[in-house]
């Protein structure tokens, strides 16, 4: 059985930039191979189950030739599995996605082209370069500038010196001072504007606009290095006004996730929106536990204390073949204001949600209001292991209450050990993650030193009791560790 090879274009590594049918052929592959420009966030969306090979190239180091990554996309298709073929930027755009289509269409196995965004328009965009502006060019080229195996650079210079258009060079970096002196010589005007843009669309960008004839003094004097893209043209004197992503509030900020694998994601895309590149380790997993419906005590309000909770105890009930039903004339209170849209995605609203968000408050806040009384019962669908503030609270006041164990929390082992001095912050939701997170890093770690962010007092009290010295967000909440990050967290 044949399988088939899906070569996809990865965009130039922010992972919003993916396309779509991208991310869906992603998440159906069995062998994923990939360069190394395809980002760390793309790569994170490969299912775990799914093999990875690494055949990435870099400017003068190419560990895996191109005849044997073909070989590779022939071998795994030809066994039946459904390849992803993911490369950086667009796989047409000087990315040799042709001459791998040549290899496979000569074997005679299928495939499928998904386009990417290309760096050669997505690095200006995001340097606040128009590639095209009616005010200052009618054409765009775009060109390489990688030299051939002789080590020669074959440009027609009098042409593209003549060009009243924007040009970009791929592949420029270690032949833009060649490629700027061949311009110069062909009369190009010393004083036209250049920009040079390195690792566009990531969180280390760093652009440069500066005159062509100050063009390989520029790149030398800011150490530039690929990936990065070079464009000359009148547009390039547009970054001084549009250049956006460099303003963002959390830009070149390299932050560490803890949450689970789905969660993590969700704020790691929320952190790139804001300029930072958010890495996530899932150090722990949710496992859902199985229960019977309904208990064994009556009771007349749920508590939840987790988004976690919510859904695993809805899919317990779903597993049973019930739904929310089960639950009229009962009232729910929520945690915090995010467990209370998990609740709705179920249909439900919640009664009662604290001014504070945490278990103790919670219980606190329903007592001071006289929700809860002796003649009331709670039943609390939680993590196998909880934190005990709710129910000390409860017990305080002789509330009667009954657990249900919905899910339990798993430590992850990471495929990569960590090294937390990389990072401006590393982020706590739960006792659970610090716990995981410190079992991950080198024995000689100092975590009196790491940048910690907690989500709550019991989530940091466990952090201290690991040896760090944490801040902790002003709410419970992702939104106030969010805005804690803005807000000054940073010390440089």
């Amino acid at each position: 059985m044949t399988g088939n090879v899906i070569l996809v274009g990865a965009g130039p590594g922010d992972p919003g930039l993916l396309t779509l049918r991208g991310k869906q052929a992603l998440e159906q592959a069995e062998v994923v191979v990939y360069d190394r420009l395809a980002g760390q966030g793309v790569l994170e969306l490969i299912p775990p189950e799914a093999e990875k090979i690494d055949v990435g190239k870099q400017a003068g180091r190419h560990p895996v030739p191109q005849s044997r990554i073909n070989e590779i996309l022939l071998e795994q298709s030809l066994a039946g599995k459904r390849v992803v073929r993911l490369k950086g930027g667009d796989p047409f755009v000087f990315g040799r996605g042709g001459e791998e289509l040549e290899a496979l269409a000569a074997q005679g196995v299928p495939f499928e082209v998904v386009p990417g965004v290309t760096s050669a328009l997505a690095a200006p965009a995001y340097a606040g370069i128009p590639v095209t502006h009616r005010n200052y060019c009618s054409s765009l080229h775009i060109i390489t500038g990688h030299k051939q195996k002789n080590g020669k650079l074959e440009l027609d210079y009098q042409t593209l010196a003549k060009l009243e258009g924007t040009l970009i060079f791929l592949m420029s970096v270690a032949s833009a001072p060649q490629i700027a002196a061949g311009l110069l010589e062909a009369g190009m005007d010393g004083g036209a504007p250049a920009a040079i843009v390195e690792n566009g669309a990531r969180p280390n960008q760093r652009s440069f606009v500066c005159p062509l004839n100050r063009l390989a003094q520029t790149m030398e004097e800011q150490a530039v290095q690929s990936p990065a893209v070079l464009l000359i043209g009148g547009v390039a004197s547009l970054a001084s006004q549009f250049n956006w992503y460099e303003k963002l509030p959390l830009k070149g900020k390299r932050i560490l996730i803890t949450r689970p694998q789905q969660e993590g994601q969700a704020l790691a895309a929320r952190l790139a929106a804001l300029g930072a590149q958010g890495d996530c380790l899932p150090a722990v997993r949710r496992q859902p536990l199985p229960f019977s419906w309904p208990p064994e005590q009556g009771f007349d309000w749920l508590l939840f204390s987790s988004i976690g909770g919510v859904d695993a105890f809805f899919q317990g009930l779903r597993r049973q073949g019930l739904d929310a039903r089960r639950l009229a004339g009962k009232k729910l209170a929520a945690v915090g204001p995010k467990t209370a849209q998990a609740l709705e995605r179920y249909g439900l609203l919640a009664d009662f949600v604290p001014e504070e968000y945490s278990g103790q408050a919670l219980a606190r806040q329903m007592l001071a209001q006289n929700l809860l009384n002796r003649q009331s019962r709670a039943l609390i669908p939680r993590a196998e292991t909880a934190s005990p503030g709710l129910t000390d609270e409860l017990d305080q006041a002789h509330i009667p209450w009954q657990a249900l164990a919905v899910y339990r929390v798993i430590p992850c082992s990471p495929e990569r050990q960590i090294n937390p001095s990389v990072y401006d912050a590393i982020l706590f939701t739960s006792a659970s993650t610090a716990e995981s997170f410190a079992a991950c890093c080198p024995a000689e770690t100092d975590f009196s030193a790491l940048p910690a962010l907690c989500i709550g007092a019991q989530t940091a009290a466990r952090a201290r009791g690991l040896g760090m010295n944490p801040a902790v967000s002003p709410e419970a909440t992702v939104d106030s560790m969010i805005e804690t990050l803005i807000g000054g967290f940073f010390h440089d």
